[in-house]
């Protein structure tokens, strides 16, 4: 298991010089925006605007703090995501614009290269034990809220953790506790 702490984290400038992200992982490492297999993300979003278009990639955005954003596709469709909302997928090469609810947000983003590499996230909530598992690929965890322990390592908020698959581990924080579980897989 690879342990990456908060202060480790690389802080670098959105692909439409709109803002910053916070870069949790990316593979391979060290790739640059414009070549990677996956990538892993925070970011802060403190006014409306158009999202960055990667070719080729898939995303999955899940809000984190703050009161949400409306997601207004070059197409019609409409999403509004707040942090009661499940991770939402969708093709990061659509043109979208993000409109913010009520003032800024943080959110998680998950990027993998279409036909190469798949990935799903999930929310968990804390309040006792658990299993998250993956059959293959990576099971990357990314702590949000409270310590987790994970097969007896602590991830504090902001932690992260890379496991190799098949992995199984035992998860348990206390209540009030937030977790993603994002399993990345080869095409």
């Amino acid at each position: 298991m690879r342990i990456i702490r908060a202060a480790d984290c690389k802080v670098m400038p959105w692909k439409n010089g709109g803002g910053t992200t916070t870069e949790i992982a990316v593979s391979p490492e060290g790739a640059p925006l414009s070549d990677f297999d996956w990538r892993i993300s925070m970011a802060h979003v403190g006014q409306d605007g158009p999202f960055s278009s990667f070719p080729g990639i898939d995303r999955t955005l899940s809000v984190l703090t703050g009161n949400g954003i409306r997601l207004a596709f070059g197409d019609g469709e409409t999403v509004a995501l707040d942090r009661a909302a499940a991770p939402f997928f969708f093709a990061a090469d659509r043109a979208v614009t993000g409109v913010l609810v009520d003032g800024g947000i943080d959110d998680l983003n998950v990027m993998s290269r279409r036909r190469a590499w798949r990935h799903e996230v999930e929310r968990l909530g804390g309040g006792g034990p658990c299993e998250v598992a993956a059959g293959r690929g990576l099971l990357v965890l990314v702590a949000r809220r409270g310590n987790w322990q994970v097969n007896g390592v602590v991830l504090a908020a902001g932690d992260n953790a890379i496991l190799p698959a098949p992995a199984t581990v035992a998860l348990h924080a206390e209540s009030g506790g937030e977790l993603f579980a994002i399993r990345l897989q080869p095409v």
